[in-house]
């Protein structure tokens, strides 16, 4: 029993349920061949962090709240004039979630961050790459209760990339849906 208190509700929820029911579903033998998440990353760019660093520093640390972990800084690849970019300018930050925050941030998505959303009516089941990942973006990141609407300056969007081990679209949306990710009809 132990070693269920140590795990997150969702990673609880795929062993249970999620697994057996995609194993029947495509006819899977095997239980390590069952798609499973693999990682989750959340990408921030701050296009003004160009001309003052302070922002990247803000942002950095709404990150944090948001995913319990510390993100990297990103840095421009290459001088772009027209932007007044130069190389190794930080233009945003990322985190990449594993194991029991992985779990736990998909979890405080699907149940609190998206409904949230305004006008919200599922997400789009067209974000899937071919490769069994799924992209989403949100425009605001105060949709996320660790975040205090009252002490931010500036509303920013973020991208959410869901890495899977499924082989193909299909396999993947069924593991979200798995989840009760609200795609649209």
């Amino acid at each position: 029993m132990a070693e269920t208190a140590d795990k997150a509700r969702l990673h609880t929820h795929y062993e249970t349920t999620v697994r057996p029911q995609l194993m029947e579903q495509f006819e899977l033998k095997n239980r390590f061949s069952v798609p499973k998440l693999d990682k989750i990353v959340i990408n921030m760019g701050v296009g003004e962090g160009t001309r003052d660093t302070k922002k990247i520093t803000i942002a950095a640390e709404e990150l944090t709240k948001i995913s319990g972990q510390k993100p990297v800084v990103t840095k421009a690849k290459k001088s772009i004039a027209g932007f007044k970019l130069r190389e190794g300018m930080a233009v945003g930050c990322k985190v990449t979630l594993r194991g029991k925050r992985m779990y736990e941030f998909l979890d405080r998505l699907i149940t609190i961050a998206l409904p949230r959303v305004r006008d919200f009516r599922g997400v789009s089941p067209k974000s899937f790459d071919g490769n069994g990942n799924y992209a989403l973006g949100m425009k605001e990141q105060i949709v996320f209760p660790e975040i205090n609407y009252d002490q931010i300056d500036e509303i920013r969007g973020m991208d959410i990339i869901i890495c899977t081990t499924a082989r193909d679209d299909e396999q993947a949306r069924a593991l979200l849906s798995g989840f009760q990710m609200p795609f649209r009809n």
